[in-house]
């Protein structure tokens, strides 16, 4: 007697572009989900978070503009703020994590034992915060050369001065009016507040 032929399950390629087009919608924004380090090859943050926008996941890449001298000619460009590094939002009990470690351009997510490490809290948060529309860190707070500003804290606190400079990392000059003169003090960008 024949055996009669095995029911086979056809899955329709529709239904299939349909749950990818809606994963790729939706970030994992549940209570659960947690921001996660993943180190890529050099030079390769580009490629791998595009290649984790397809499969579905959320990464970002903080940027900052690096200026490179070569042969006699100064080119500025965006590059990783942190090389070799991304960021990645994850929700572990519900996403295929370990997907993440297979995706051209990563090495691996930073693991502690078997499961992946979150990063602390607030911190990707806050990246994403002084983010500017170009893409670009920018840790200035709204302050430009020129500006008044007072001193929060340190052995100038209080006192008011100009701001000369401000680099894109954050480090600043202020020059404060000391005994006839100005006298130029280098500080962090976050000790100042800008004075209407």
């Amino acid at each position: 007697m024949p055996k009669p032929p095995k029911a086979r399950r056809v899955i329709s390629s529709e239904k299939t572009t349909v749950k990818a087009t809606v994963s790729l919608q939706r970030p994992a924004t549940g209570i659960a989900a947690r921001w996660y380090a993943a180190g890529v090859f050099p030079g390769k943050e580009d490629v791998a978070e595009r290649h984790l926008r397809m499969q579905g996941f959320h990464p970002f890449v903080p940027r900052c503009e690096k200026t490179t001298r070569h042969a006699r000619r100064i080119e500025t460009r965006p590059a990783a703020y942190f090389p070799g590094y991304m960021f990645i939002s994850l929700d572990v009990a519900l996403q295929r994590w370990r997907s993440v470690n297979g995706t051209f351009g990563v090495r691996s997510l930073i693991m502690q034992g078997e499961r992946p490490l979150p990063v602390p809290s607030g911190l990707v948060e806050r990246f994403i915060a002084l983010t500017g529309r170009d893409g670009l860190l920018d840790f200035s707070g709204g302050l430009a050369a020129g500006a008044a500003v007072r001193i929060l804290s340190g052995p100038f606190a209080e006192m008011i001065g100009r701001l000369d400079r401000l680099d894109p990392a954050g480090r600043a000059r202020v020059l404060v009016a000391i005994m006839n003169g100005e006298i130029p003090i280098d500080m962090d960008s976050r000790e100042l507040v800008a004075i209407a």
